[in-house]
């Protein structure tokens, strides 16, 4: 008879003791039925051969094979491709769930005591008592890692943790399949059933416990299965061997369900940490970013909303408005906190405006000067997604820009466009009242005086001052500064004209006076015209042409004066506007033409220049003078075209001179403001072909009242062409001296009102010489201007007070063909007889 080994002396007893137990005998039979089925074995074994190959294919395709040895094997994990924490979680998970671990060892127990009992077996008692062993060990090592700081671990101290846990669970399961094992020699059913069933269960459970390390699933269904396996194939029973064999593929296939669980578990711990860390980056963007943001369901309860959103509706934390309706969130905003009652009805339909489409987006305003600024767009589910910021720096921004538009930066008052407007929305406000209206224009007299003498920054003052006033006493009436130093009112409707007229009187009459500014005080006048016209007949350039004729005609009578519009006026403005017309024609045509006024050496001995003199002949009206239609050309705008005619013209005449003859052209203000002013110069000379030492070029000082600096740069460049720089009618304004500084002038010819009383007023001759010394020590040439008298030009020449006289003493404006005979001596001896008479 075959002894088979096995490490149990009891076991052995029994084997070689034939006499005892039914366990022998049933092995008896069961050798002999084995050696029976010998003959049949080839046909077994091709068979079991055949399933072998069979199950390496479906191995194969469950991707249980090595592609590379053909070894059907799980697919390892790497612990180092695992995040730490992720790690630490699945080794935690080898000591969770130790209810289960107290069933189990319950249940083993049990299962060794019955069996002990039905076999008789001392093998199963200290069996009973492994497993206590086994448990406590192990509930004392889970205790253990209990209470280490699972932050502080490292890796390899999480990997000498996880071999910790699955040696000890390795000893459980090498315990069950020794049970199980030993159950298939004792040939006793109970005993095989009940502690295979046992084992097969605790197989199982392997997977929904120990899926957290591949090596204690390897190591618990090794040591539940090959026990079992090598014990079938011991017991040369035929049909256990073919039993052991079906338990590899159980073996394999629980290692793979376990792997499948922990890969399962792992992709989705992986997925959720990723989801977690989108979902902090998410709220963190969320409630880091600029804007509001709200996202509601198709119930218009809020789904998601950051801290910005709250913070501005101000409407507590987020955590409490989840699932809220949004229309009562905004109503609780509206109780609690700044917003109108009314508001959060208005945000809820224009929020539906914008989300349906209809709107891009709205602007709402809310107290405390917050502006919010509100986009939607609709979601599939037929949600919305909300978002909003805060705007009003941009509105506070937009605000400022529109009032620079349309209101005066220095008075605070409407500017002539947004006056109009302002006109236009009234009149749209009352289409059916009736009744007169009216228009003024207000004009302060002598304003330039103020800033000559004081400067501009108590101008600045006054001008405040006195549109303070203005707005004071003008009531209802619309107020704005047209530009400068004037000012227009709009009277709204009256019931008569008279009364109209009476309430416009008053405010004009109001606002004269005494104005205290910078501890000074101003005696103000201003002087007004007004129309007063029926609704239907208000056209604002109209209106304000008609306002200006009367002013215009107020201010030739005295200053302060007030004047009404008559129709009378109207028709002077209709000729005027001929006469522009005409004037326009005339420059087009250059049907102008020229007269020179010779300026002679202060003893009459010599013409040193001309100055070329514009005049117009209008083929109906006559000789116009130059006042006149030099004004109506600057109002036109045409100014420069004339001194383009003027510059041309006289640099040809010039040309029929005698050589040491220059020609002096006048420029006008408009023509200093462009830089083009240069190539004009510069296309006359070399047109005529006169050399630029022959040119003479005189500004005023009004021309300097502007842009100085530009002006100055564009005389500094003419005359370092060469050509002459003169400053004419000297002496007229309040800041002359300084431009004598400041300007690059070669002459300064002083005005004719410095001579007129010079005979008879000795304080105007001191004052001439002062200036006149004064320019001298500058290095200046002087001419003095309007000398009409033989005693004027007498006093001058004994004083030796001027370097060149023009006037008519000497000559009046001549035709270009005389300047050449007045060089012959014509004028000098004429003058020379004068004398001789005198004495």
């Amino acid at each position: 008879m075959r002894q088979l080994l096995w490490p149990d002396a009891n076991g052995l007893k029994r084997f070689q003791q034939p006499r005892r137990g039914l366990i022998f005998q049933r092995s008896r039979e069961k050798a002999a039925l084995s050696r029976e089925s010998c003959a049949a074995q080839p046909v077994v074994l091709e068979n079991l051969t055949k399933c072998l190959i069979r199950l390496k294919s479906i191995f194969k395709g469950l991707g249980l094979e090595s592609p590379r040895t053909g070894k059907v094997w799980m697919k390892p994990d790497n612990p180092n491709r695992v995040p730490l924490d992720v790690y630490l979680s699945f080794v935690s998970s080898l000591s969770g769930n130790r209810m289960t671990l107290l069933v189990g060892v319950i249940v083993h127990v049990a299962t060794c005591l019955a069996v002990a009992a039905k076999t008789q077996s001392s093998v199963y008692i200290p069996l009973s008592v492994a497993f206590l062993l086994v448990f406590s060990a192990r509930m004392a090592i889970f205790r253990q890692f209990d209470r280490v700081d699972k932050e502080s671990l490292s890796h390899a101290g999480i990997e000498r943790w996880e071999r910790i846990l699955v040696a000890s669970g390795a000893c459980t399961t090498a315990l069950l399949g020794f049970a199980s094992g030993y159950a298939i020699f004792l040939h006793d059913s109970f005993a095989e059933l009940a502690c295979i069933s046992v084992t097969m269960a605790t197989m199982v459970s392997v997977v929904g416990r120990n899926y957290g390390s591949r090596f204690a699933v390897d190591l618990q269904t090794f040591f539940c299965c090959l026990p079992m396996i090598v014990c079938s194939l011991l017991a040369m029973d035929f049909y256990r061997g073919v039993l052991s064999i079906f338990l590899i593929p159980f073996w394999l296939t629980t290692r793979a369900m376990a792997n499948g669980v922990r890969e399962f578990l792992y992709e989705n711990v992986i997925a959720r940490r990723e989801i977690t860390i989108i979902a902090d980056r998410f709220d963190t963007a969320l409630n880091n970013m600029p804007h509001g943001l709200v996202m509601v369901d198709a119930e218009n309860r809020v789904q998601v909303i950051n801290r910005k959103a709250c913070e501005l509706l101000k409407i507590g934390a987020p955590e409490r408005l989840k699932d809220r309706d949004l229309g009562a969130v905004l109503r609780y905003g509206a109780r609690y906190s700044f917003m109108d009652a009314s508001q959060p009805e208005l945000i809820l339909r224009q929020l539906t405006q914008v989300a349906d489409g209809n709107l891009s987006r709205t602007l709402i305003h809310f107290p405390e000067d917050l502006s919010l600024e509100f986009s939607a767009s609709r979601r599939a589910d037929g949600g919305a997604v909300l978002i909003f910021e805060d705007v009003s720096s941009r509105v506070k921004a937009e605000q400022k820009i529109m009032h620079m538009v349309r209101f005066d930066a220095l008075t605070g008052l409407p500017n002539r466009e947004y006056f109009g407007q302002l006109v236009q929305e009234y009149l749209a406000k009352h289409p059916r009242k009736s009744g007169p209206l009216g228009f003024m224009v207000l004009d302060i007299d002598e304003f330039k005086h103020v800033n000559d003498m004081r400067g501009h920054v108590t101008g600045d003052h006054l001008l405040c001052a006195i549109a303070a006033r203005i707005k004071e006493a003008c009531g209802t009436a619309i107020l704005g500064r047209l530009m400068g130093d004037q000012f227009i009112l709009f009277f709204p409707h009256a019931k008569e004209s008279p009364s109209l007229d009476l309430e416009i009187r008053r405010v004009h009459a109001a606002i004269q006076g005494h104005y205290e500014v910078d501890e000074l005080t101003f005696l103000v006048s201003l002087s007004a015209g007004y129309a007063i016209l029926e609704s239907s007949a208000f056209a604002m350039d109209e209106w304000s042409v008609k306002a200006d004729l009367a002013l215009f005609e107020s201010k030739s009578r005295f200053r302060g004066g007030i004047s009404g519009f008559e129709r009378e006026m109207d028709g002077r403005y209709i000729e005027q506007q001929k006469l522009k017309a005409d004037l326009r024609e005339a420059v087009s045509a250059q049907a102008l033409h020229l007269v020179f006024q010779p300026m002679f050496r202060a003893d009459g001995s010599r013409i040193e220049c001309a100055e070329a003199l514009a005049r117009w002949v209008h083929p109906e009206k006559g000789s116009i003078p130059p006042d006149v239609f030099i004004r109506l050309a600057e109002d036109m705008g045409i100014i420069s075209d004339i001194t383009r005619f003027v510059l041309f013209k006289a640099c040809s005449e010039c040309m029929t001179w005698p050589d040491d003859i220059a020609v002096s052209v006048n420029l006008s203000a408009r023509d200093l403001r462009d830089a083009d002013i240069l190539l004009v110069v510069a296309d006359a000379l070399a047109h005529s072909g006169l050399d630029a030492a022959r040119l003479h070029l005189e500004v005023t000082e009004s021309c300097l009242i502007d842009e100085p600096q530009a002006v100055r740069a564009i005389l500094a460049e003419l005359r370092a062409r060469g050509i002459t720089i003169a400053i004419d009618d000297f002496g007229t304004g309040f800041s002359s001296l300084s431009y004598l500084d400041t300007l690059p002038l070669d002459i300064v010819k002083i005005d004719r009102s410095f001579v007129r009383n010079i005979v008879e007023d000795t304080r105007r001759l001191k004052l001439l010489r002062g200036t006149v010394n004064l320019a001298r020590e500058l290095g200046l040439k002087i001419v003095i201007e309007g000398v009409e008298t033989e005693e004027q030009l007498a006093l001058l020449n004994k004083h030796r007070s001027t370097d060149l006289v023009q006037g008519y003493v000497f000559s009046q404006p001549v035709p270009s063909q005389n300047i050449p005979l007045l060089r012959q001596g014509i004028g000098r001896r004429a003058i020379q007889r004068r004398r001789n008479k005198v004495a």
